[in-house]
């Protein structure tokens, strides 16, 4: 495999991102999720988790005083817009046109639009009707015409509305002015300000947003499952041409490229062992717990042809397997004083690598190393190096890239980048956390994590970026990952504390007050009284028109295959999920002989590795018993009132056979390089 060679190491990805915002889910303007207030605001109506603090609360009523606003109908409404706007060093800003934004509404990211443009105020609901939706309703004459009708012909000093804050020309610093003066009707205003609430996205009315709890969650009768496929597969990628073709891989190193069938087809898949789109065998190194651990598409993989592999290599067996060490003088670790429990492996001996490849030619090629669909960037989850309750502390010290997620831009490669420090050939997105945060390597995204195996986007709603995080012997967990979050780890284990007392203390995050703790996930003794649980696996948001009864559920499973869950959020889009277990059965006329766990009408998985996701968003199953697809209810039995047991499947999109396809011709360039520690690892599942 010369095409190989000049590849270059990465992070430890022992186990397998984040864009903005484009939904109510809770969020900050600057993307980070809401925190727990220490007790009510003192100026503002806000409490719980809020995006301000006390701070920002008190210079929030100073610069709210300074308005000078005499009606007390206008102040009311003027002070709650402020209040959900919260904007930081407001007079400054207003005289430069601009907001800061650091506002208070936990749902503040949606408010301010803020993925579009920086708004002077949140988006004013402009219904002229009530809005039966998840939101509560909306009254029956909209917000945005009530602060019009109530402050049009009232004075107030640096006014919010100023239109150059919309673009326009600017107004002098300190200057006092009526919503007349600066446009000329209610329908110019509220074309400015306003908006309608829908089923996706949140204006304000003049209050907190809050959402209606009133929805009862309909959980699926069960999942309807068929084989496809004989060999257990640990990575799934839909072909980024949108066909219907897709790749998967195994943990020892080979890549195969192969036709979905369509439903109702009963054929399998016809992936071909002997002919792999790649073999990268000789540069993994393969055991239980090393291997191929992710592929991932460039998003214009189909014009530049780039695609990425994370796999861990032995640098006692490759020269090439080299690299900086996660244990360093950097993190307070020192090698020489790790023991190995009687292993034969010394520290930093395995190194995970992240090396990129382009294929030459056609674009007929793979993804599990995650591009975020909206801001492009790779996100490349990283374990904490392993040992019990997280010995030197790595997770939380923010100088370590173990047990982080990172978020780099493999786009742009800096010519000084050995100069900057950096682990690889490519360059920080400007809004990654460290700019807010000189402590945090430039690299980390989120922070807290122990062993994050799978993650994925929401493909309807991008701001929701979910990982699982397996627990060590008490509670798995999913998380929500959001922009500089710290998810506990090795503080908490989900949300159980950890007793322990971290070898590394430097640089270590040194507040608890900011935790996240997981959206949901499950006590380690749930699935098997016995044994306990192996491992969690996510796990995708169900949008596929196959089963109407699971859609918009978030799955997830454990390793044992004996339990599966589907999350509903409850209500729509306000980060909350009730989870149910549900049952799963082999269809009847499944293309290839599908079993049952004995004695019962479970299908006999063995052990569920991974998820996966076509083009068309049905969701497979990779087990170690083969490969299954979600198809329709009716087909084990199982009731769905929104499922047309005669609908005909939606013809699949013809594309090139790929009988015999694989990569006969590459070029190799180095693109990210980081090296861990490793040789803990073998503790950490």
């Amino acid at each position: 495999m010369e095409a190989f060679l000049s590849f270059l190491p990465l992070l430890c990805l022992l186990l397998m991102m984040y864009p903005y915002p484009s939904s109510s889910l809770p969020m900050c303007t600057n993307f980070r999720a809401p925190v727990i207030g220490k007790g009510s605001l003192a100026f503002c109506p806000y409490k719980g988790r809020v995006c301000c603090d006390s701070a920002k609360d008190s210079a929030l009523q100073r610069e709210f005083e300074a308005m000078d606003i005499s009606d007390p109908n206008c102040a009311s409404a003027i002070k709650s817009i402020l209040c959900a706007n919260a904007a930081q060093n407001l007079p400054n800003l207003l005289s430069w046109g601009l907001f800061n934004l650091q506002t208070c509404d936990q749902f503040s990211a949606n408010l301010f639009t803020v993925e579009s443009q920086s708004r002077s105020v949140p988006v004013l609901c402009d219904s002229p009707k009530s809005v039966d939706s998840a939101l509560l309703k909306q009254s029956e004459i909209s917000f945005c015409t009530s602060v019009w009708d109530t402050c049009q012909n009232v004075s107030m000093r640096n006014s919010p509305f100023a239109p150059s804050l919309q673009g326009a020309g600017g107004l002098p610093q300190n200057t006092s002015s009526k919503l007349t003066d600066l446009w000329q009707s209610r329908n110019d205003f509220c074309t400015a300000f306003g908006g309608p609430p829908d089923e996706t996205t949140v204006c304000f009315n003049g209050r907190p947003i809050l959402m209606n709890s009133t929805q009862i969650p309909v959980p699926p009768r069960g999942m309807c499952l068929e084989k496809l496929g004989d060999k257990g597969y640990i990575n799934m990628a839909a072909h980024p041409d949108g066909s219907d073709r897709a790749f998967f891989s195994d943990l020892p190193g080979k890549i195969w490229l192969t036709t979905i069938p369509s439903h109702g087809s009963r054929e399998p898949l016809g992936l071909d062992e002997s002919s792999p789109f790649v073999d990268l065998t000789d540069q993994v190194k393969f055991d239980t717990v090393f291997g191929l651990m992710g592929i991932a598409f460039h998003p214009t993989f189909n014009e530049n042809g780039r695609f990425f592999a994370s796999f861990n290599c032995d640098k006692e067996k490759s020269s090439t397997c080299s690299g900086r060490c996660g244990c360093n003088s950097d993190v307070g670790c020192d090698p020489s004083k790790i023991t190995s429990s009687g292993r034969e492996e010394h520290p930093c001996q395995y190194h995970n690598v992240v090396a990129e490849y382009t294929v030459n030619g056609t674009a007929s090629d793979p993804t599990k190393i995650l591009f975020g669909p909206a801001d492009g960037y790779l996100y490349i989850m990283v374990g904490d190096g392993g040992g019990t309750n997280g010995p030197f502390g790595f997770a939380q010290n923010k100088k370590s890239l173990l047990g982080k997620i990172m978020r780099v831009d493999v786009d742009t490669v800096p010519k000084e980048v050995d100069d900057l420090n950096l682990w690889g050939n490519y360059s920080i997105p400007p809004d990654n956390p460290y700019s807010e945060d000189k402590e945090l390597l430039p690299e980390i995204w989120a922070l807290g994590l122990r062993n994050p195996w799978r993650c994925s986007f929401d493909s309807k709603r991008s701001s929701y970026f979910l990982c699982t995080d397996v627990g060590q012997d008490r509670y798995e967990e999913i998380d929500v990952i959001t922009k500089g979050g710290n998810y506990g780890w090795s503080i908490y284990e989900g949300h159980l504390p950890v007793n322990t007392q971290q070898s590394s203390k430097g640089n270590r995050s040194d507040t608890t007050t900011d935790l996240i703790f997981p959206a949901m996930g499950y006590n380690h003794y749930d699935v098997n009284k016995k044994e306990g649980s192996a491992a969690i696996s996510g796990g995708y948001f169900y949008r596929s028109t196959t089963d109407p009864c699971m859609y918009g559920s978030y799955l997830y499973a454990d390793l044992y295959a004996t339990a599966l869950w589907a999350a509903a959020e409850t209500p729509t889009n306000s980060g909350n999920f009730t989870t149910t277990s549900i049952p799963f059965s082999c269809a009847r006329d499944s293309p290839l002989e599908c079993n049952s766990v004995p004695n019962t009408n479970l299908a006999a998985l063995g052990y569920i590795y991974s998820f996966g996701e076509d083009n068309k968003k049905d969701v497979y199953i990779l087990a170690s018993t083969g490969v299954y697809r979600v198809v329709r209810p009716s087909r084990c039995n199982y009731s769905c009132t929104k499922e047309n047991a005669t609908q005909v499947e939606t013809p699949r999109t013809s594309s090139p056979s790929s009988s015999g396809t694989h990569l006969t011709s590459q070029c190799v360039e180095f693109v990210l390089y980081v090296s861990l520690i490793l040789v803990l690892v073998g503790h950490m599942l």
